[in-house]
Parts: structure tokens; sequence; C-alpha cells
């Protein structure tokens, strides 16, 4: 077996990457359930390759680093595919949570891709060695597993279990030291021995030409991260200030288009609720909104043109709109039985369906709201 070690300026440098990697890809995420579809699938992509590529990226910084008694390489078709797979995994992981409802189980199962996304982005990296072999043991690949799917979840559940700054801020320093701690328990119980008689592939990349791509790679992260960190602690609005209306192409043909909510140019009067939109404040009459969900200090409304963003929160809708159709059916959620539908009774909880055409299709009933929400339903 032959002893290996590694720079400490390196390993530094491994984790600045990976904490860089995270903030930008979790920040970039911040306000997207409130983007149109379009525009969500863009910045979903942007922040997967942002994440995956800082797995990729801080793993062959501290490969850099690592340092053996013999010249090894690697093979450029299988450092590529590793890439890919973290790119690939975390995707997956973020489709999880901005596309359908954020629901306990999907942000676990975003949580758990990203914790397998680690360590498959490392064994598959490292069979990429050449001259020399890793040689795993059990143990070791079995505590480096556990320890990515435990820190995955755990830092997923941090950043999405509510949509904060500082909450953004503390999945990043999960996220962070995940990707850092795998890649070195894995490590531990990683040996390695000389191959005799290897050859060489036909595309082979050495520490000198790996080290060029990993610095165009860490120089892109750092300059994200710089771009993401300049506003974040300004007010959250721009991000998420209108969620596009519909595509007309999707709006049923059938289906006259609805009026657009008048701007703020006009007198506020009672019985309208502001929403932001391209800079701009509007005001939309509460009777045309169908439903209310809260998206942490803010709200968004559901409104036959599309979603909304509004800057009151949740409670201040509760208090200001006076309308006896408005009823609370969720900490998350208020609906106006106007546009109900249907209901449908799920043991101790329920859930209430709107009309047609529009941006909700269904809103979930807690236990606690259960009861007012049947007698105001009349069922």
């Amino acid at each position: 077996m032959l002893e290996h070690g590694h720079n400490p300026y390196l390993v530094a440098a491994s984790l600045a990457i990976a904490l860089m990697s995270g903030f930008t890809g979790l920040s970039l995420t911040r306000g997207a359930s409130g983007m149109g579809v379009a525009r969500r699938k863009l910045v979903v992509s942007m922040s997967a390759v942002a994440l995956g590529g800082g797995i990729w990226s801080m793993h062959f910084v501290a490969m850099l680093g690592m340092q053996l008694p013999v010249q090894f390489y690697y093979d450029a078709l299988t450092t590529m595919v590793s890439a890919l797979v973290a790119i690939l995994l975390t995707g997956i992981a973020l489709l999880f949570v901005h596309f359908g409802p954020r629901t306990p189980g999907r942000i676990t199962l975003a949580g758990a891709c990203v914790g397998i996304g680690i360590p498959a982005m490392h064994y598959i990296g490292m069979s990429g060695i050449r001259i020399v072999q890793p040689v795993y043991s059990q143990t070791g690949v079995g505590i480096a597993l556990a320890s990515s799917l435990a820190l995955g979840i755990m830092s997923f559940w941090v950043c999405y279990g509510k949509r904060e700054a500082r909450n953004i801020v503390y999945g990043t320093i999960g996220f962070g030291l995940s990707v850092f701690a795998v890649h070195f328990i894995a490590m531990a119980g990683t040996h390695f021995m000389l191959v005799d008689g290897a050859e060489a592939s036909s595309l082979r990349l050495s520490n000198e030409v790996l080290a060029f791509g990993v610095t165009l790679s860490a120089f892109a992260i750092a300059g994200a991260f710089l771009l993401m960190g300049v506003t974040f602690g300004l007010p959250f609005r721009e991000t998420a200030l209108a969620a596009p209306l519909q595509d007309v192409a999707s709006a049923p043909p059938a289906t006259p288009p609805a009026a657009e909510p008048e701007p703020e140019t006009q007198a506020l009067a009672a019985g309208r609720i502001p929403y932001e939109k391209e800079g701009r404040i509007y005001f939309v009459p509460e009777e045309e909104v169908a439903a209310v969900r809260a998206e942490g200090h803010y709200t968004f409304l559901y409104h036959r043109t599309g979603r909304l963003f509004c800057p009151w929160s949740i409670s201040q809708v509760e208090e200001r709109v006076a309308d006896p159709h408005f009823l609370r059916c969720h900490r998350s959620y208020l609906i106006n039985s106007r546009f109900v539908t249907g209901f449908e009774r799920k043991k101790d909880n329920g859930v209430c369906y709107f009309d047609e055409g529009l941006p909700l299709d269904k809103a979930p009933v807690s236990r606690s709201y259960l009861k007012s929400i049947r007698e105001k339903l009349g069922v």
C-alpha cells in the first residue's frame, strides 16, 4: 500500500469552494416558487450546475492536494461523468422542492438525492484514477454513505423547512460541511496500491491539466458567490416579484381572459389586496382571489391571471380582508369559498378543490381547521 497525505492549504480551499457553491446554488432558487415555469426551470438548472459543479470542484481541489509517492493521472471521460452525475442528482433534488407541493416527504427525498449524489460523484471520480488503484474498506464506504445521507437530508430540511435568509445560510453551512466531510470520511477508508503494467488511456488528465480546469471552475463559483452575496441581505422582493401570467397557449380557449387588476394610479379602496409586479404595486379585488398561500414573510395570491406576489404576510391578509368567504384552512393557506368546487375528507384532514383554469387546483385542510371548513362549506 502507498502512503498518502494532503496539502492543508488545498484542503482549506476545498472547504471554501463547497461553502461558496452551496450558498450560490441555494440562493439562486430563493423565490423560485413564485416564478413562471420557464424561468423556474432555468433557475433550477443554474442552481443544479452550481451545487453539482461545487461538489465536483471541491472533490478535485482536495484530490490535487493529495500527495502520493508516484505520479498518477485521471481518465478524462470518467472525470467528466462524475461531474455530470453530481449535477444530475442535485437537479433532481431541486425538482422535488421547486415543482409540486413542498411536503416533508419531498424535502426528505431531495436531501436523500443530494446525499446519494455526493458519494456517487466521489467514487466515480476515484474510479478514474490511473497508475494507482484505490482500495476501499466496506466500513469506510458505509460510513461515508450514511453520513452523506444524514447530512444531505439535514441541510435540505434546514434550508427548505422555512425559506428565510438565515435558513439559506444555515443550509449552506450544512451543504458545505456535508460535501467536505463525506470526501474526507471516504478518503480515511481508502488506500492506494500501485498497478503494475498500467496502460495509458487515449484521454488522460495529469494533475497539471486538471488543476487548470478546476481553477476555472473555482473562479466561476467564487464570482457567482459574490454576485449572489452582494444582494442577499437586501429585502427579498425582486426575485419573487411577479410570477408571470399563464401562458396564452396553455389557457383554455373557451375561457375569456380575466381583466388585469387596476394599477396603483387609482386610489386604493376597501376590498382590494396589493401585489407587486415589475417594481410596481397593483391592487386586485379580494373577491377575485381564489386562495392565498404563505411564503415566508410574504404570500402568493392565486388569481385567474396567474400567481401574484403579495407583500403582506398571511396573518395580515387574514386581518385585513373582511370578506366572509375567505376561510383559513391551513397555517399556510386561506381559501375563497366562492371558488371551491369540491371537498375530500382524508382521515383527520382534508382537501379543497378549485375551479379549472386557476393556477392552484387544490389546497390542504389541516386537522385544526377541518371542523370549521366543513361547517362553512356545509359538508
